[in-house]
């Protein structure tokens, strides 16, 4: 990638209810945190980032849910990446062990080409084995990747404390999802432990986990129709406070806009094609 500085580099492609994906990046190495757009759209979105789909390494898949795996087992296979998932999602997905995707447990660490690795984190969310992604780039430099969860678990919280980088679901906003006209069934579902974050709980998890060398947080998988990224930035920046010196930044549905470099606090803006 062009102007690459040292340590992570962290762009999503887009995050939402109708596709989500996530280009990590260290100088010599290109990992995608799901692939839940088409195969088009996908390339797309990593040629807006000025990334040849034929270099990335890897296609690590958090769970089963299709915004998150739709297109991963033929992106691996087009572009001659690996295929990481766990053995929950690979069964979901009817994908073959060994010969269509490798398989991980939980709290195991991943190896990639130049250093990088990523930590698996379990999470609970909504009828799936999903993991949160704690990214290192062997050199000091750690990014936290996590949505699609209802609660933070200890062990979550404890492998984001000491993160440069968090991007982390904002869903909700929980007037708006009361007030709103889904089903209470739903709305139950949405707000309980296996559902996802309002802007609320993300706001105490990062008050929890903030520490001096954390430097930038992006907020995913915000909520078209019970969220606003007015509310949830406002929220978050509230909860964390004034010790926070970083910056606080949206991921919407239709990306990439920017991209996040650990060591450096505001993102980098990416020209749209």
């Amino acid at each position: 990638m062009a102007g690459y500085i040292m340590g992570l580099g962290i762009t999503h492609l887009g995050s939402g209810s109708r596709g989500n994906a996530t280009l990590i990046s260290t100088e010599n190495s290109n990992v995608l945190v799901d692939c839940g757009f088409s195969l088009k759209q996908t390339e797309s979105r990593l040629a807006i980032a000025d990334v040849d789909p034929d270099s990335i390494d890897a296609v690590v898949v958090t769970h089963h849910h299709k915004d998150h795996s739709g297109s991963a087992l033929r992106a691996s296979k087009k572009w001659g990446a690996s295929l990481h998932c766990n053995m929950g999602t690979a069964i979901r997905m009817g994908w073959r062990p060994i010969e269509e995707c490798t398989t991980f447990g939980n709290l195991e660490r991943l190896d990639f080409p130049d250093g990088m690795s990523m930590l698996t984190i379990p999470v609970p969310h909504d009828d799936s084995d999903n993991v949160g992604i704690i990214a290192s780039d062997g050199r000091g430099s750690r990014a936290g990747i996590v949505t699609d969860l209802g609660e933070a678990t200890r062990d979550l919280v404890k492998q984001l404390s000491g993160c440069n980088h968090i991007s982390i679901e904002s869903n909700y906003d929980h007037l708006r999802l009361v007030r709103g006209p889904y089903p209470d069934s739903l709305k139950r579902r949405i707000s309980g432990r296996g559902g996802h974050l309002s802007n609320f709980q993300t706001g105490q998890i990062l008050q929890e986990v903030s520490n001096e060398n954390l430097q930038s947080v992006v907020l995913c998988h915000l909520s078209e129709r019970n969220n606003a990224p007015h509310i949830a930035e406002s929220e978050v920046l509230l909860a964390m406070g004034d010790e926070f010196g970083g910056s606080v930044s949206i991921s919407k549905q239709k990306g990439p806009e920017f991209t996040h470099w650990t060591g450096i606090e505001e993102p980098s803006k990416l020209a749209t094609v």
